[in-house]
């Protein structure tokens, strides 16, 4: 294994084969690499802007929704440039090493004659532009810089495959220099658009060139078929090229910026302005918003640093992903074969976007997932957004028929999602629990009152989609195969709990009709769902789903046998009665392999014959619902294995592809890795749900965190995982305060100590470790009654503890053995 590369290190990473120091998010340190750099991908962004390339310095052609065009330099809703590339003295630069900070990073470039360039990479959140800044070693004399770019200024969507597609709908940039700057356009002529991109400094350059190419050390490979190992420009590039040359003083920096716009030249010029007004103001900004980011949901695992930082990390993957675009033009494609006449406009989108370089658009799934994650790090703005732009766009797509949307790229084409769509009726039933979620974490009533209409008509719609009664709607779920039964495993658990989570915020606001509405569907569904859905057999899981005619059950081991063990129901309990066999079932090798859980298991485990063939890729998303799972039953032993895949994604040096990012796809028998394929066809390199596999497992099921704000209540029952003896977190947003909490167990005594800066009706607890019973609990010092329950998790002891303040919870514990019972 190769070492960990640290720039600035803090605590230590454990369980990757061995001891290695890794450097805390927002810490001021950074994860490097120095092997392979042209073999990996890096993402650096901002809310209005984003830049995808190859550590080394270059821009290969990425992607493949658009061939080749995903990476390089984009403003949403539009790209601007393939890429940038310098020159010192006549000599390409081409980087030695990469480090990725939160929020920016850096390359030491090699120049000529042992010259070492430092290049800073960093999108500032408002700005429609990227900067890089060149530091020039001292006492390099007088250095001549060469900047290429290549402009590809083209629109988010048609794709490359859709109708019409960017074969057609791309036209030709032209190139152009204003006296300093670079200035790249395409315009419709038609009284269309008009998109500008520039690229300059505040130096005024010495010299300068047009034409075709201008891509630095690299050539004009098209990404043809065959496909060749590394190409340069997609099929559909229609770009073209400058360069300008400087004449720098040693021992200075440069910055450089590519701005852009969909608003033509005026608007593009002034956001290049803006962000060269002061480039290092304009760092200085980022690094201090990322360290606010870093300050919340801080966490302390003694047992697990790898875990520790891994949500370090994870908090700043969320923070990467928020994204804006403005003045979408709304139309559905019906999957890429139509384009209608515009149905309405929205003014302003905000989303999380779900991964990086090919979805970094709008998805209702990835976002309702991400919302675990959002609350746990206290991200909750972005995550409200996300689901008031769902809503408003489905509004108008789906006539306010309350479904949701699955699909929309930043200009406002909705892929899939409409009425007419057979399908992503889990995104339909999970939009309640998301605004619930929310609610719940920060008692905003405003919030839920502004979600709470959408949601009743969500509920009210997928319900009705039950054409035989059976009281299991219809239409696809997560998993997007043939030969599936009509209804699907998670639509069903997600309806249930859907139906309870919009019960619960109709009560809150008096709502009478609607809660017992609501209630009286989910208790008739969960009281069949065993006999419904139990596969029974050695199978020992539950179908994926029914076929009509009869609800025949078919099993096809898809990773959503997980969901019934992993949605959690108002109160804090599971849907699934038989979750243990079940999970027990899924933690085996035709389930779980070295980097976690297939997205479909092998034959081997049971005797049913499945028309699903095996599926051995490993999803961050699906690592994160079965740590979900297992911590829903008290399994943090099982659990670990889980979050531990998740985390070596983004902190192992031997599988990550960017230090830090959590990628879609790990390591898996049958995808392989990132870097064992070509930039086209690659999974995600930085994917955003996977965060909820790391923060929501800790904040909320080992720390114990939750909140019901809505209702005024707090509760903190924190569970050590089994062979440690202390787990901490501090400055954990809740409503409008936070929550530190720290727990530890040792000499016979279990100790809970919170300090809750919120006012809310507080329970403090604790699980009670395995083997052991309760002997005495004492509150502050002083004898405290307490209430005994057996969870799913195991048995809590619970304490009220008033309002907030400061507290301490001690638990006496024994060897277990006959009852004495417990105090009144």
């Amino acid at each position: 294994m190769k070492r960990l590369a640290v720039a600035a290190a803090v605590g230590t990473v454990i369980g990757l084969g061995g001891v290695a120091p890794v450097a805390a998010a927002g810490s001021g340190g950074g994860l490097s690499e120095s092997a392979e750099l042209g073999n990996r991908r890096f993402v650096v962004t901002g809310d209005r802007a984003y830049e995808v390339g190859a550590e080394d310095g270059t821009y290969p052609a990425t992607g493949w929704h658009i061939r080749g065009e995903m990476g390089g330099f984009w403003s949403q809703p539009i790209k601007l440039l393939d890429g940038v590339w310098f020159a010192a003295d006549g000599a390409w630069l081409t980087a030695s090493r990469f480090t990725a900070h939160p929020g920016y990073t850096t390359m030491t470039l090699a120049g000529p004659g042992g010259m070492e360039i430092e290049r800073t990479d960093v999108v500032p959140d408002g700005a429609r532009a990227a900067l890089i800044g060149l530091r020039l070693p001292a006492g390099a004399g007088t250095v001549r810089l060469t900047v290429d770019a290549h402009s590809e200024l083209l629109s988010a969507y048609p794709w490359g495959f859709t109708t019409p597609s960017q074969a057609t709908a791309n036209n030709p940039d032209t190139g152009s220099f204003d006296g300093r700057n670079l200035v790249f356009r395409d315009r419709d002529g038609q009284g269309g658009h008009d998109w500008a991109a520039l690229v300059g400094s505040a130096l005024t350059p010495s010299g300068h060139a047009l034409g075709p190419g201008m891509r630095g050390p690299q050539g004009d490979v098209i990404c043809g078929d065959p496909t060749p190992a590394v190409c340069d420009d997609g099929p559909y590039g229609k770009g073209t090229g400058g360069r300008l040359t400087y004449e720098v003083q040693g021992g200075r920096t440069v910055w450089f910026a590519v701005a852009g716009s969909d608003q033509g030249l005026a608007s593009a010029r002034t956001e290049m302005s803006r962000v060269l007004r002061d480039p290092r103001r304009a760092l200085s900004a980022k690094m201090a918003a990322r360290r606010a980011v870093a300050d919340r949901t801080r966490v302390d695992l003694p047992g697990d640093r790898l875990l520790q930082q891994s949500v370090d990390w994870s908090k700043q993957n969320l923070a990467d992903s928020v994204q804006q675009s403005r003045d979408l033009r709304l139309f559905a494609s019906a999957q890429g074969t139509a384009l209608p006449p515009v149905k309405g406009t929205l003014a302003e989108a905000n989303w999380l976007g779900a991964g990086w370089p090919d979805y970094p658009w709008i998805f209702a799934t990835d976002g309702e997932y991400s919302a675990f994650a959002s609350v746990a790090a206290g991200q909750f703005r972005a995550i409200e957004n996300h689901l008031r732009t769902l809503r408003a766009i489905s509004d108008v797509i789906n006539d306010r028929s309350g479904k949701v949307v699955h699909e929309v790229t930043p200009d406002g084409q909705v892929y899939f999602g409409t009425n007419t769509d057979p399908g992503n009726t889990d995104e339909t039933v999970k939009f309640p629990s998301a605004v619930a979620l929310i609610w719940r974490w920060t008692g905003d009533d405003r919030f839920r009152d502004e979600m709470y209409d959408f949601s009743v008509r969500a509920m009210r719609y997928a319900v009705a989609l039950d054409a035989d009664g059976d009281g299991w709607p219809e239409g696809s779920g997560n998993v997007e195969r043939a030969g599936m039964g009509q209804e699907k495993l998670d639509v069903a658990v997600y309806t249930i709990r859907g139906l309870l989570d919009l019960a619960d915020m109709a009560a809150s606001r008096g709502d009478r009709v609607t809660a017992a509405w609501a209630r009286s569907a989910a208790a008739g569904r969960q009281r069949k769902f065993e006999s419904d859905w139990w596969y029974g057999g050695d199978a020992h899981s539950y179908a994926d789903s029914l076929q009509d005619p009869g609800n025949t059950k078919l099993f096809q081991r898809y990773w959503i046998g997980a969901v019934p063990m992993e949605a959690e129901l108002p109160g804090g309990e599971p849907v699934a009665d038989r979750g243990e066999a079940a999970l027990a079932q899924r933690e085996r090798g035709c389930f779980t392999g070295e980097f976690g859980f297939f997205h479909t298991g092998t034959p081997g485990c049971d005797s049913v014959v499945s028309s699903a063939p095996p599926e051995r890729d490993i999803f961050s998303l699906g690592n994160a619902v079965m740590a979900t799972a297992e911590g829903n039953y008290g399994r943090l032993a099982e659990q670990r294995r889980y979050t531990t895949a998740n985390a070596r994604s983004q902190l192992d040096p031997s599988v990550w592809e960017m230090p830090g990012a959590m990628p879609e796809i790990l390591p898996s028998p049958d995808f392989g890795t990132n870097m064992s394929k070509d930039f086209l066809s690659r999974s995600s390199v930085l994917q955003t749900w996977g965060a909820y596999g790391i923060l929501w497992p800790v904040v909320h099921q080992q720390l114990g965190i939750d909140p019901d704000l809505g209702r005024g209540a707090l509760s903190v029952v924190p569970q050590i995982p089994p062979g440690q003896t202390r787990i901490a977190g501090s400055n954990i947003a809740v409503g409008r305060g936070h929550v530190d909490v720290r727990a530890e167990v040792g000499g016979g005594t279990l100790t809970v100590t919170v300090g809750a800066a919120v006012r809310a009706r507080l329970t403090l607890g604790a699980v009670v470790p395995a083997g052991t019973t309760v002997a005495a609990v004492r509150l502050d010092g002083r004898p405290a009654p307490y209430r005994p329950a057996t969870t799913a998790r195991g048995t809590e002891v619970l304490v009220k503890a008033g309002s907030g303040g400061r507290h301490t919870l001690r638990v006496s514990l024994r060897p277990a053995g006959p009852s004495a019972g417990h105090q009144p």
